[in-house]
């Protein structure tokens, strides 16, 4: 068996400076997706969604970013889900990206609140048809009994809207904005001594950049 303590990476593709990147991470942060899209990365809009519970213990997950605008994060999940819930009480969350394929990671830090009601159905009928039917069918989060539940409820759903191909979007099911306050941009170096640059709101709404020892 192969000793975990001895697993090892080097790396070696790039390096980041304050020099060379955008006042606005936002900015920023559309070119490393650019550059990890055009490297084929597995899933190059994945992110680990961190929510803060009532009982004050995080929990983590992976979710898929599908909007970069209004000066934030966008993502559609269900409201009744635990995150969904988490997030309507608890707004401040954390987002984190990896693209291994370029040994980079951007952590963002900010506030998260629903999106307008128009934007979520208008993206929620234009997903494909199946999508569409498991938003009804699946009561996120929720103690099922079997697997064969949710396939039942997926016929329920399909029969209901026979015919359709655009279903009107559940009540429950919606997006959300992560308007940042915080980026870090972590570009991975030799022998450890990695990259990292930090953006953070100023009261004058302008941006910061410092780096960050690795």
């Amino acid at each position: 068996m192969i000793s975990i303590s001895e697993l090892r990476k080097e790396y070696t593709q790039a390096s980041l400076n304050t020099t060379d990147v955008q006042a606005d991470p936002l900015v920023q942060f559309e070119q490393w997706l650019k550059e990890a899209v055009d490297a084929q990365a597995l899933e190059p809009t994945a992110m680990t969604l961190s929510t803060v519970g009532r009982d004050g213990r995080p929990a983590g997950r992976i979710v898929l970013l599908k909007g970069i605008e209004d000066g934030g994060f966008v993502f559609y999940t269900n409201y009744q889900s635990r995150k969904g819930v988490e997030l309507d009480e608890h707004a401040a969350c954390a987002l984190t990206f990896f693209w291994p394929e370029l040994e980079r990671q951007v952590r963002v830090e900010g506030f998260a609140a629903r999106v307008a009601e128009e934007k979520s159905v208008a993206y929620y009928q234009s997903r494909p048809l199946g999508s569409q039917v498991s938003a009804w069918a699946s009561p996120q989060s929720a103690v099922i009994g079997s697997r064969e539940i949710l396939e039942e409820r997926v016929k329920e759903i399909q029969n209901r809207f026979k015919g359709l191909d655009k279903l009107p979007k559940p009540k429950q099911w919606g997006g959300f904005l992560v308007t940042p306050v915080a980026m870090e941009f972590w570009q991975g170096r030799p022998s450890r001594l990695h990259d990292r640059l930090v953006y953070r709101l100023q009261p004058s709404k302008q941006w910061a950049v410092e780096r960050l020892a690795p």
